[in-house]
């Protein structure tokens, strides 16, 4: 499930859709593009894998309105259980379109509570199963 970033829409209200992610799945070289909506304005990000080992551990850069480089890490955990964490690191483009994604980003409460919501949604959908 966080393997498949098809799933990102319905973690986080601030994606629109993603596009491109090819029938086998992810895998190292693999783009596609997410499209964001902030504050009525719609942009696209391209995605690029650059690297893949699942279901442990992912790397993908991001360009566009945001440049960012996100790194998945899922850790088995006894019982069953699993840890799931995300190191973020990114900047928005200095323009009016990088400037208001930037200013609604600040309106929710800043990158750290809109990472949370995402992850939070995450945990969730792994734990009913879909």
């Amino acid at each position: 499930m966080v393997a498949d970033p098809r799933n990102l829409p319905s973690w986080d209200r601030r994606i629109a859709g993603v596009h491109g992610v090819p029938p086998t799945g992810l895998g190292p070289g693999v783009e596609y593009t997410t499209e964001m909506r902030f504050m009525g304005v719609r942009a696209s990000v391209r995605c690029r894998v650059v690297e893949w080992d699942p279901p442990r551990w992912a790397v993908i850069v991001l360009s566009g309105i945001v440049d960012a480089t996100v790194a998945t890490r899922v850790d088995a955990l006894p019982g069953g259980r699993s840890r799931l964490e995300h190191e973020v690191d990114y900047h928005f483009t200095r323009n009016p379109l990088g400037e208001l994604a930037a200013r609604s980003i600040q309106v929710i409460g800043g990158a750290y509570l809109a990472l949370r919501h995402g992850t939070l949604a995450q945990k969730r959908q792994i734990e009913e199963g879909r």
